[in-house]
């Protein structure tokens, strides 16, 4: 069976999903409150991947952290993920938040740290692996406690490794096979509330769109010749060592609260914690035409949908999905 995207990655062998127990109760943010429940909407139809709607098999989650510094590009990895989320840190800088299910590539980096607002976004893929170079302090028993399993040097010191390439911080890099077997119990990939077919039959044509952050800039350009958008962040074209320019077939511009959070970097500056719980507007790109759209998430459990104004599910293109959580 083919997965739509090449042969790029590896695939992960098909295995029953595991049920999980919500374990984590504190403040009722993270993981499961008593009220909350899943969406209600329906799975992914049999044999296709429910974060890119092209054929895949059922294989754990693994969401990896990566440093998105200029002295950390080019990255590694990053064209075989399922989905990139972009998210706001300290300094109004970006990190993304790669997740894999579909196909694991030998290496993923350069590797940074998990923020507070990682632990609400991945509630809603159940219980994934989360790979990650370390956390605040104070963040640790979260994110100990959160319906996820952490990976880092210091719980699977295997599965990591320094590059002679590049200066610290930006050379820890991750063998995504190896985390994976370091969190045997990692959930399968389901629903998360995207849907994938035709695109609605509006849409503004648009050959390029600018999302901006305080300190970085993202810019996608649509290319006829991938039926995808090309990726430069802060005016460069950004291409992955492994496979080449970035060229998700949907881009997903979510407008979001970004406020600050309880939590400080060794500088002192205070992190940024980003809502993903909630609604608002969003703007979907697909097939070089620009879909106002409104986004739900109702609490931590459920997944994020996506519609047009008039409350119509809005289906992406089947492939890599990128969502850019743009402040307000």
């Amino acid at each position: 069976m083919t997965n739509g995207y090449g042969t790029n990655g590896t695939r992960r062998p098909g295995r029953i999903l595991t049920a999980f127990l919500c374990a984590l109760t504190a403040a009722g943010l993270y993981g499961c409150s008593g009220t909350a429940t899943p969406d209600p909407a329906p799975t992914a139809p049999a044999g296709r991947s429910p974060f890119t709607g092209l054929p895949a098999e059922p294989a754990p989650v693994l969401g990896v952290k990566i440093d998105n510094a200029a002295a950390a590009r080019p990255h590694t990895g990053l064209g075989t993920a399922d989905l990139v989320y972009v998210e706001q840190v300290e300094g109004g800088t970006t990190r993304l938040l790669a997740v894999y299910s579909s196909r694991l590539p030998e290496r993923v980096g350069p590797v940074r740290s998990a923020r507070e607002s990682d632990i609400s976004l991945l509630a809603a893929f159940g219980r994934p692996a989360l790979a990650y170079s370390g956390a605040q302090t104070a963040l640790n028993p979260l994110l100990a406690a959160a319906p996820l399993y952490p990976v880092t040097e210091s719980t699977a010191p295997g599965a990591f490794l320094r590059s002679p390439d590049r200066a610290a911080p930006h050379n820890l890099y991750l063998r995504p096979d190896r985390a994976l077997a370091a969190a045997p119990q990692a959930g399968d990939a389901e629903d998360i509330g995207f849907r994938f077919g035709p695109a609605p039959p509006d849409g503004t044509p648009t050959t390029t769109s600018t999302v901006r952050y305080p300190a970085a800039r993202y810019t996608f350009t649509w290319s006829a010749a991938d039926r995808a958008w090309r990726v430069a962040m802060d005016g460069r074209e950004t291409r992955a060592t492994d496979s080449g320019p970035l060229t998700p077939e949907t881009v997903v511009v979510q407008r979001v609260t970004v406020r600050p959070s309880d939590f400080r970097d060794v500088t002192g500056a205070v992190s940024p914690y980003t809502e993903t719980v909630g609604e608002g507007s969003a703007t979907v790109l697909r097939d070089g035409r620009a879909h106002e759209a409104r986004w739900s998430r109702p609490s931590d459990a459920s997944g994020t949908t996506f519609t047009t104004p008039d409350g119509a599910p809005l289906a992406f293109a089947p492939g890599q999905v990128w969502i850019v959580l743009a402040p307000r």
